[in-house]
């Protein structure tokens, strides 16, 4: 027996130009439409731009435009219309009667892009409370009879509550159950984040543009295995894995879900305890695709993200990733920090690549010389496993210690020395 594929639903694109002082013109944030578009599944038939100094504030373009989505519409056979900015739940419903498609905007694409892709409890969670808070002001649109319910005694029944009154109130109690769960598993990320705490390891988080090869990186420094794949938000759900560095230390490395142009409001809330390890990073690796035409404004997008975060003061390296792409001569925009270019696919630049983040997360480090009782060999293991020991002896019963560790860990151990020796050591 032969199986069909099913067939695709076919959409068609409209866009904005918004004017100079938009971070991308019409056309590029169309064709990153197109791309998110046929991440989810759609074929993309057609593309509508169109400049506007105002927009309306019924259908967000205007009449004559809509009738040109239209005729572009029934000539593809589409049965989709896809708007790159947000719309309201009035443009939603105005459109969905003018044009006799179905309407959705970059926001409700992304979610369901999400929907997809999550696999953990967490982030099927998260994405659920995102999709319900984006919904429930759109409800009035699955109701148009507004029948009401009876309620109270009979003999003394009031007009009840209508459909879509009950409607709000179920998304809304279902809202409040996700929350109260979501806040169960930012505790318990809180509960794993503290025992990495106690270990310690500092922590390295790969942030970036979605499809700048955070993944493709994080494999090729730690042979994770994580999904790797040239579609938009390959990866959702983080990854973590323990990181060589050069000098002989450890940290944790933390993949993270990518970023993009126009993120959905209930975006960085839903998504809090996942980003959190973003925002409690000792160090940020900002992955940009060198190949890239737009890699100035990806860069922005992301630093606006990051900011949003919390995490703009976060120490950061920026990685120019597939500069194969490119070759050496490329030109790359300014920006405030280290640097360094890499090939993640093929292993190139790497190596030097691992030795700057040692070098930088050792500058968050300082030196501790300290008398170790031999009896106290949790206290050496500590500064080994945190840090880089650069002499150690055996000298009248104590190691005579020279090591590079975190402040919080250097405190850590005078205070444990000073209690079981009653001297500052």
């Amino acid at each position: 027996m032969v199986e069909i594929a099913p067939s695709r639903e076919r959409a068609v694109l409209v866009a904005i130009e918004h004017g100079r002082d938009a971070l991308f013109s019409g056309a590029e944030s169309a064709a990153e439409l197109a791309r998110l578009s046929e991440t989810a599944g759609l074929e993309v038939v057609g593309t509508v731009v169109q400049a506007r100094k105002r927009l309306h504030p019924g259908t967000l373009i205007g009449r004559g435009k809509i009738d040109e989505v239209r005729e572009v519409a029934a000539r593809a056979g589409a049965t989709v219309v896809v708007f790159d900015d947000e719309l309201s739940a009035a443009q939603q419903r105005n459109l969905d009667n003018h044009l006799g498609l179905r309407v959705i905007d970059r926001t409700q694409l992304i979610l369901d892009i999400f929907a997809q892709r999550a696999t953990s409890q967490a982030g099927k969670l998260q994405v659920e409370l995102a999709q319900l808070e984006y919904l429930l002001p759109r409800l009035t649109r699955a109701w148009t009879h507004l029948s009401r319910l009876g309620g109270g005694v009979v003999g003394a029944r009031g007009p009840g509550e209508t459909q879509l009154e009950v409607d709000r109130r179920r998304v809304r109690e279902r809202i409040a159950a996700l929350r109260r769960r979501l806040a169960q598993v930012a505790r318990t990320r809180g509960l794993h984040r503290q025992s990495r705490n106690e270990v310690p390891y500092p922590t390295v988080a790969l942030v970036g543009y979605t499809n700048a090869g955070k993944s493709t990186l994080m494999n090729a420094l730690t042979q994770a295995g994580v999904t790797v794949a040239d579609q938009l938000f390959a990866t959702l759900d983080p990854t973590v894995r323990r990181l060589r560095l050069t000098d002989g230390g450890e940290a944790l490395l933390v993949d993270t879900v990518g970023f993009i142009h126009k993120l959905p409001h209930g975006f960085v809330d839903a998504f809090k305890s996942t980003l959190e390890e973003v925002r409690t990073a000792h160090l940020l690796l900002h992955v940009v695709d060198a190949s890239d035409p737009h890699l100035a404004e990806r860069i922005q997008v992301v630093e606006q993200v990051l900011a949003e975060l919390g995490a703009a003061a976060t120490p950061r390296l920026t990685v120019f990733n597939k500069q194969d792409l490119v070759g050496a001569d490329a030109v790359r925009p300014a920006v405030t920090g280290p640097m360094c270019a890499v090939t993640a696919r093929t292993g190139a630049g790497v190596a030097a690549f691992l030795r700057q983040i040692s070098t930088l997360i050792a500058a968050q480090q300082e030196r501790l010389h300290v008398f170790i009782p031999v009896g106290r060999g949790d206290l050496l293991a500590q500064l080994h496993q945190a840090g880089r020991v650069a002499e150690q002896r055996l000298q009248d019963g104590a190691f005579e210690v020279t090591a590079y560790v975190p402040t919080k860990i250097a405190g850590r151990i005078r205070k444990a020395l000073e209690a079981q020796l009653g001297t500052p050591p």
